[in-house]
């Protein structure tokens, strides 16, 4: 390995409400990867923290009744403890309410006026305080915010303004030359698409309130939010002993924040004459239950409360293993506890705990490797890993761990009493837990306990030394459904001809869903019950209208689209637990369900 050290950035989460599953999933996707590459005996540099000016602080605050600096330092401990939860093992936490943080960027300031790029100005146009961002006319609708749908406010006031116009030849080369400067590639295309159409210059500073960095040569202006919070990575390698991590290595954050990291701050960077970061990671959403995350439907879910009730490691596997890193993903708690139940009890738990009883009945006896090697393991995983994806790095380990399950099945140690079988099982198992310590590290701890090895890379070429094993403990028990709390709001289903608000439709949940059974309804001649799979640990009862336009058999392991979040109805004596989607002429002779074009996974959320 020629890279010695390894500098990884979350983004940081603004500290006007407490933290939730959203700011979590980032989180631990940043961790499991800065431990990888820590495995791999890199020095790594891992940088998290909370973003804590601006006009939308000040005004939390004073509904608070509280000011500024004293309510972010009531929130501040909740995201800290959110993370010791979750074993995030970050080596800083910054704030940019940080006297260093301070000074960085007044001095960075100073270093991008001294090249020109600063002016002063007035500024005049749409504004919104919860994205703390501005909009044009043509990117918001009805003077809207896409994201928080609500009016946008109108500034007009004196303003520093960042040339980052002059900027826009440079950005598009710099993407040109280094592809994987944004990731995904479609975050990419977005952003190119955005930028040639047009590039304005960048408001820097605010008078009409004064909770932010003062304006270097200004004290009437305090620095824009945004100028401020994205220097921080930057802040962090000031410190003595801290240079060698800059340029970043990776920056993650979520696509809604993909603007202003891939245009505002390398623009701000070439100005100021810094070396640009390697790679800018934008990841998608997280919903629960299919629904956007928001105080107002009441599910910010808190990760200390989760992992309270399924541990730190069953949530880490959950939200890694669930959804491909890049595309939106979906928190249930009902999914949650079929993973913990099925791969991590069944398969990781139920091997670890089958081998090393067995190994401390019958004993081990060294012998060459010869069908649980994990060279192409390691190499896949590695692959998977460069490439930010998660899921398949723990695909690919959790093939094996199948394989070593297959292995025992088709070897029966228990009969053979083979010493040497068990050697080479047991030896596997040292692998599997150095290899997921990054993922699932308190269980990684445990194994490793038991079978006193060290959790490094190098004991990945090393055969187990030991000769003697004792049981594990219980890795994994095994969770029984009623301790997740269905909190999925339901929705009923307007009049053909009723309109409905954008926020009414949002919150219907579609899922795709796969038909298991078919059988007639005992007490309606046009009615069909359906037992369909929507990706949950039970089956569902559905009764659909489908009986004059479909044969029973050819409806069975069709994949259709299914409201998932109706209020139960009892249909003819039947309860209906959702409904099917489907298309009806106009005169009702035809009826035609919804198919997804390809073949997508059960339970996976329509947008």
């Amino acid at each position: 390995m020629t890279q010695k050290t390894y500098y990884i950035t979350t983004a940081i989460d603004y500290v006007n409400g407490e933290p939730h599953i959203g700011h979590a999933y980032q989180k631990i996707i940043a961790d499991a990867l800065s431990r990888w590459h820590r495995l791999q005996g890199k020095e790594v540099f891992f940088l998290t923290g909370t973003d804590e000016h601006g006009k939308k602080i000040a005004d939390t605050a004073k509904k608070a009744n509280k000011g500024p600096k004293e309510f972010v330092d009531s929130i501040v401990p909740k995201f800290k403890e959110a993370w010791k939860a979750l074993n995030i093992n970050y080596d800083r936490f910054i704030r940019t309410t940080d006297e260093d943080h301070k000074k960085t960027v007044q001095e960075f300031i100073k270093k991008v006026q001294k090249g020109g790029d600063i002016y002063l100005g007035k500024y005049e146009g749409l504004y919104c305080v919860g994205c703390e961002a501005y909009y044009t006319e043509k990117d918001a609708q009805n003077n809207e915010c896409p994201i928080h749908k609500k009016p946008l406010e109108t500034i007009k006031e004196e303003s520093y303004f960042f040339r980052l116009s002059k900027y826009k030849k440079f950005l598009l080369d710099h993407y040109k030359k280094n592809p994987r400067f944004i990731l995904p590639a479609e975050r990419r295309n977005e952003i190119i698409n955005r930028i040639k159409e047009e590039l304005q210059d960048l408001s820097i500073s605010r008078t009409s309130f004064k909770w932010g960095i003062p304006f270097p040569g200004n004290p009437k202006h305090v620095t824009y939010v945004w100028f401020d919070a994205l220097i921080n990575y930057y802040t962090a390698t000031q410190t003595k002993g801290k240079e060698k991590f800059w340029p970043a290595d990776l920056h993650v954050l979520g696509k809604d924040n993909a603007w202003f990291h891939t245009v505002y701050w390398p623009a701000m960077l070439k100005s100021a004459g810094i070396k640009l970061p390697k790679t800018i990671f934008n990841h998608g959403f997280l919903t629960v239950e299919g629904q956007k995350i928001s105080k107002s439907l009441g599910n910010t879910i808190s990760p200390i409360k989760i992992v309270s009730k399924y541990g730190s490691d069953s949530m880490r596997y959950y939200v890694m293993r669930a959804t491909p890193f890049g595309e939106d993903g979906d928190f249930s708690e009902a999914e949650l506890i079929k993973r913990h139940n099925t791969e991590l009890a069944d398969k990781l738990g139920n091997l670890i705990s089958r081998v090393t009883t067995l190994a401390e009945a019958i004993g081990l006896q060294k012998t060459p490797l010869k069908s649980l090697k994990t060279d192409k393991l390691i190499k896949k995983m590695q692959e998977s890993l460069e490439n930010y994806q998660t899921d398949k790095a723990l695909n690919e380990l959790f093939a094996f761990i199948d394989q070593c399950n297959t292995f025992v099945q088709q070897t029966k140690p228990w009969e053979t009493k083979d010493k040497k079988i068990l050697y080479e099982l047991t030896n596997a198992l040292k692998d599997i837990a150095i290899l997921i310590s990054p993922f699932l590290p308190e269980t990684a701890e445990k194994i490793a306990k038991t079978l006193n090895v060290e959790l490094s890379w190098k004991q990945l070429s090393l055969p187990l030394k030991i000769e003697k094993v004792k049981k594990s403990e219980i890795l994994f028990k095994k969770i029984e459904m009623k301790q997740a709390e269905q909190k999925t709001q339901t929705v009923q289903i307007p009049k053909a001809s009723q309109t409905i608000s954008y926020e009414e439709f949002s919150k219907m949940q579609l899922k795709v869903g796969k038909i298991l059974k078919v059988e007639d309804h005992p007490n309606a001649e046009k009615l069909l019950v359906l037992s369909v799979d929507l990706g949950e640990p039970t089956p569902r009862t559905i009764v659909a209208g489908l009986k004059k336009h479909y044969k029973k058999e050819s409806l069975l392991n069709k994949k259709a689209i299914f409201v998932a979040n109706l209020q139960p109805a009892t249909l003819r004596g039947i309860e209906s637990q959702g409904m099917i989607l489907a298309a009806v002429s106009e005169d009702e002779s035809q009826i035609i369900f919804l198919t997804p074009e390809k073949d997508i996974k059960e339970g996976s959320n329509i947008r």
